[in-house]
């Protein structure tokens, strides 16, 4: 067995070590934000944070991750709550503001790739609070083993919504 440490869970997993992450999130431990877009690591749609780096979930296998932080998007309120030392949030809580944001910009269409993209949003504003539309746009497109791919062509409001996670973030939004 394989010990996974998913949203600050410590949860024992029977799948095969060569077994890919996103398969076990879904199928063994019932978190469904990380979608199947490509199977290849080219979409963008599994992305996970692993500690504070974007990794694909769909060619990652368990085996390489034991003992590591993994968080999905389920797991960024209690990420946030701990990072400003406030108290955990309750079911049904408080939201990151990158969840926040998406909403209040009305980001996803589909929502096939919506979850990779505030993941992969979440780890571009953790390390740089006051991107330019350029660096969001980077790492959405260059940094990464890919390009985040959106189905339904939303790019304009993934940025919208990435410019106002940035707000919401520093806490300047009004």
């Amino acid at each position: 067995m394989i010990t996974l440490n998913v949203n600050g869970i410590q949860r024992s997993v029977k799948a095969s070590p060569d077994t890919p992450l996103l398969y076990v999130l879904r199928n063994e431990l019932g978190v469904m934000t990380p979608k199947f877009g490509c199977g290849m690591a080219q979409c963008g749609a599994c992305s996970v944070l692993l500690g504070n780096q974007e990794i694909r979930a769909c060619i990652t296998p368990i085996s390489a991750l034991e003992g590591k932080e993994i968080t999905t998007v389920e797991g960024l309120p209690a990420r946030w709550a701990r990072q400003k030392k406030l108290p955990p949030p309750t079911a049904g809580g408080a939201l990151h503001p990158v969840q926040e944001a998406w909403i209040e910009e009305q980001v996803p269409q589909c929502g096939i790739c919506q979850f990779g993209m505030m993941i992969k949003v979440t780890e571009l504003l953790e390390a740089n609070p006051k991107p330019t539309d350029a660096d969001i746009k980077a790492a959405l497109t260059t940094s990464g083993p890919s390009p985040h791919l959106c189905r339904c062509a939303s790019y304009a409001a993934i940025l919208d919504g990435a410019r106002r996670a940035a707000e919401l973030m520093r806490g300047d939004a009004s």
